[in-house]
């Protein structure tokens, strides 16, 4: 079983949502990369999404693009980001590390190589925003065999046959972007999200994660309660962005740390008599 599959599990078990942080990998330097990872499984993260910095973006937000700026500027590309993973799995073997990103840096480094390289370092999932379930043949090809999950995105506007492409190729968890629009965000409509998981759990048993216009542990608490992971991204990023570099991680996993318990308060009402 995998590692995402088996995170996946034991909170179903235990009637949680899994809290899934994404900060772009390099920000504010690729010596920060695994203190981040240490600092955000501290504050409570089940799964990590490190996006891969990428000069142009099409669904990421200005913060986010910001953080990838900084993060290219700084000298960070796919080869230190995979290399930092490696790093940080010598010290923990348990949490399922996500590499999100655009197609460019992969195509550079070729599908084979990154699939090796990433099967090395001990990637769990790959979520590439420009490899449509239609037209990513070849990259399921190449990850056949390698134990990494190919993820996909759906949106609040995919149709049925695109939900059905989806269901049929994707495994770990699926990312339901929760509104139209770019990441950060904040319009998030919490009836919209329940029909659509609805529509997806009808053609599917992957876990459903919901993400973009998360920015407050309530509105977390409230995904908590329909979807299998939460995703927070922006307003993580924010806090990496306002903060000294020293103190970036620390404040990263901090701030976190207010959604997980968000979170965990949300699932236990639902629990309690």
């Amino acid at each position: 079983m995998s590692r995402i599959a088996a995170v996946f599990d034991s909170l179903r078990a235990a009637n949680r949502a899994a809290l899934i942080p994404f900060v772009t990998a390099g920000d504010p330097s690729p010596a920060h990369i695994v203190p981040m990872l240490r600092a955000l499984v501290q504050g409570g993260a089940d799964v990590v999404e490190l996006g891969v910095p990428f000069s142009d973006p099409m669904a990421d937000g200005p913060t986010i693009q910001r953080a990838s700026e900084r993060a290219l500027q700084a000298g960070t590309g796919l080869g230190a980001v995979l290399d930092a993973v490696a790093q940080y799995r010598r010290e923990d073997a348990r949490t399922p590390i996500v590499l999100m990103g655009y197609a460019n840096p992969i195509e550079h480094m070729g599908h084979a190589a990154f699939v090796a390289r990433a099967r090395a370092a001990g990637v769990d999932g790959v979520l590439v925003v420009d490899y449509p379930p239609e037209e990513c043949g070849p990259w399921l090809k190449a990850l056949e065999g390698s134990g990494i999950d190919p993820i996909f995105l759906l949106s609040p506007t995919s149709s049925p046959a695109r939900i059905d492409s989806v269901a049929a190729i994707a495994s770990g968890y699926i990312y339901y972007v929760s509104l139209k629009g770019v990441t950060g965000a904040s319009h998030i409509d919490t009836g919209d999200v329940a029909r659509m998981l609805e529509r997806i759990r009808a053609r599917t048993k992957v876990p459903v994660g919901v993400g973009f216009g998360i920015r407050a542990p309530e509105t977390a608490a409230a995904i908590a309660r329909l979807a299998d992971a939460v995703v927070i991204g922006s307003r993580i990023v924010e806090e990496i962005e306002a903060a000294p570099a020293s103190e970036a991680a620390a404040r990263a996993g901090t701030a976190l740390s207010q959604f997980r318990t968000a979170i965990e308060s949300a699932r236990v009402s639902e629990t309690v008599p």
